[in-house]
C-alpha cells in the first residue's frame, strides 16, 4: 500500500507512522524551573546525534512543563530506562499539574546533578547532564510550526552503574534498556547480537 502523508488517508485503526519509526530509545527527561519545581518527563522522540562533543536531543510534542523548565535554565538530564523500571516511567507520563514532582508520584530516588541544576533517577543504570545547545520550535514545508518543539544538548558529565559493566561494557542482557515501538507496545534489549562492519573488499 501507498498513501500521502499529508492526507494520512491509510484506511487503518491507528496511525503506523510512529511504529515505522521504531525502536526509538526513551529520553527519562529530568528538569528544574526557576521557582525550584522539578519535573521527569518521558520522551520517545529522544536521540544521541554526536558523539563529538556528545549531544542528545528530544523533542516535545506541545509546550509542556519540561520545555518551560528548559527554557528557564537551558539544562536538563536524562536517565536511562531499564525494563525494571518500565511501570515507573511509565507513571512518570501523567500529565501532573506543574510543579508536583513525578519523581514522587513514582517513588524514584532525585539526585542533584554534579555540572547541571537539574535532577536524575538514581535507580537509572546511566544517567546524562546536559546543557542546551539549541532550541527551537519544528516548521513543516511550508514555513507552518509544528508545534513540536525540539531541544539539543551537549553532555556534561555522565553517571554509569559500575554494577552494570561486563568485562568494560555495558550488559544489555542485565541493563535490559527500554524502547518504544509505536501504539502502545513496548520492547527491550536484552536480547542482543554482534556484527562487525565489513572492510571494503573489491573482490
Amino acid at each position: 500500500m501507498f498513501y500521502e502523508a499529508a492526507t494520512n488517508a491509510h484506511g487503518l485503526p491507528h496511525d503506523p507512522f510512529k511504529a515505522m519509526v521504531s525502536p526509538r530509545p526513551i529520553g527519562w527527561i529530568g528538569s528544574k524551573g526557576k521557582d525550584g519545581s522539578v519535573n521527569l518527563a518521558p520522551y520517545s522522540f529522544f536521540n544521541a546525534i554526536s558523539d563529538h562533543p556528545k549531544m542528545v536531543m528530544f523533542s516535545s510534542s506541545g509546550r509542556k512543563d519540561t520545555v518551560r523548565n528548559v527554557e528557564e535554565t537551558g539544562v536538563f538530564t536524562t536517565s536511562m530506562v531499564s525494563r525494571e523500571l518500565a511501570e515507573k516511567m511509565n507513571q512518570t507520563s501523567a500529565a501532573a499539574p506543574y510543579g508536583e514532582s513525578e519523581f514522587d508520584l513514582a517513588g524514584l530516588t532525585m539526585m542533584p546533578g554534579r555540572m547541571v541544576d537539574a535532577p536524575y533517577v538514581g535507580e537509572a543504570h546511566a544517567a546524562l547532564e546536559c546543557k542546551v545547545t539549541e532550541m527551537f520550535e519544528a516548521k513543516g514545508l511550508d514555513g507552518t510550526p509544528s508545534g513540536s518543539f525540539v531541544v539539543i544538548g551537549q553532555v556534561l558529565g555522565i553517571h554509569l552503574n559500575e554494577a552494570a559493566l561486563v568485562e568494560g561494557r555495558l550488559d544489555m542482557a542485565a541493563v535490559a534498556p527500554l524502547a518504544r515501538l509505536g501504539y502502545l507496545d513496548y520492547a527491550d534489549g536484552s536480547q542482543t547480537f554482534e556484527m562487525r562492519r565489513p572492510k571494503w573488499d573489491r573482490g
